[in-house]
């Protein structure tokens, strides 16, 4: 048996209500921790020519699963983009349960079309917003808000296609910024005693893929499967635990091989 030590700590998943965030929840719920559950309300309308690429949970989502969690779990909304929604919401967390031990910075936007013919400043902006410009916010506020040698720690989730794939400008680029947030805040907070590292997911069915896809994304795999939520979120777990304590300024690729 390992000893986590996340046992009665206050963890804060963006984006924790559905897909990967919502197992990530659930697997620092079952380590004994408190999680605030953040989640995102609705979308604004797309913009003409746009479409959004991830699905919002329905309303009432996150508090549903923050019940089921336990632990004294709650659900928290706040919206990303906006200036000031991130330190809105770390203050609110803290207001509730005190300061945040650890930080999962998963909320993401991505959109279609995303190449770069139809690159345009406004989509730019839209991504980097939610995807590097929030995270570093987040990371800035949780880090002023911690109380002596209280451990903080903070794991960002990026992307494989941050290596550079075609028809992901927006949303590659602005998760190459989050992985490169990663190290700097890494060796700016290290003294502090706090540490920041990464988890690039390769293809993770959320329900994305078609039956078709799935198997074509599969044979991309060098380990022959897409990836499940549940093998980001011990990812995740693993770089929060005290098991991973001298560790920092890492990007932990969990793609079973793909995009090496």
């Amino acid at each position: 048996m390992i000893d986590t030590r996340l046992a009665g700590q206050t963890v804060l998943v963006t984006g924790g209500s559905g897909n990967i965030g919502a197992a990530i929840s659930r697997a620092f719920a079952a380590q004994g921790a408190r999680v605030a559950v953040h989640h995102l309300d609705r979308d604004p309308p797309a913009p003409a020519g746009a479409e959004w690429a991830h699905v919002t949970p329905a309303a009432g989502t996150a508090d549903e699963l923050a019940e089921e969690l336990g632990n004294g779990s709650f659900a928290v909304g706040a919206d990303l983009s906006e200036p000031d929604g991130p330190v809105r919401l770390v203050r609110e967390v803290a207001d509730r349960a005190g300061p945040i031990n650890v930080l999962v910075n998963n909320a993401a936007h991505c959109e279609t079309p995303d190449t770069v013919d139809t690159l345009t400043h406004a989509s730019l902006e839209r991504h980097y917003r939610v995807n590097a410009v929030a995270p570093a916010v987040l990371t800035a506020e949780a880090a002023r808000l911690r109380r002596g040698g209280e451990p903080l720690c903070i794991v960002n989730i990026t992307t494989d296609a941050a290596r550079a794939f075609p028809g992901q400008t927006g949303y590659g680029t602005s998760k190459g910024a989050l992985e490169a947030l990663t190290r700097s805040t890494a060796l700016d907070l290290a003294a502090r005693g706090i540490r920041v590292n990464a988890v690039a997911p390769g293809p993770v069915q959320t329900g994305w893929m078609d039956e078709e896809l799935v198997a074509r994304a599969g044979e991309a795999v060098p380990m022959g499967r897409v990836g499940e939520p549940d093998d980001i979120a011990d990812a995740v777990v693993y770089l929060a635990s005290h098991q991973a304590r001298w560790v920092t300024g890492q990007v932990l690729q969990v793609a079973g091989g793909h995009a090496l």
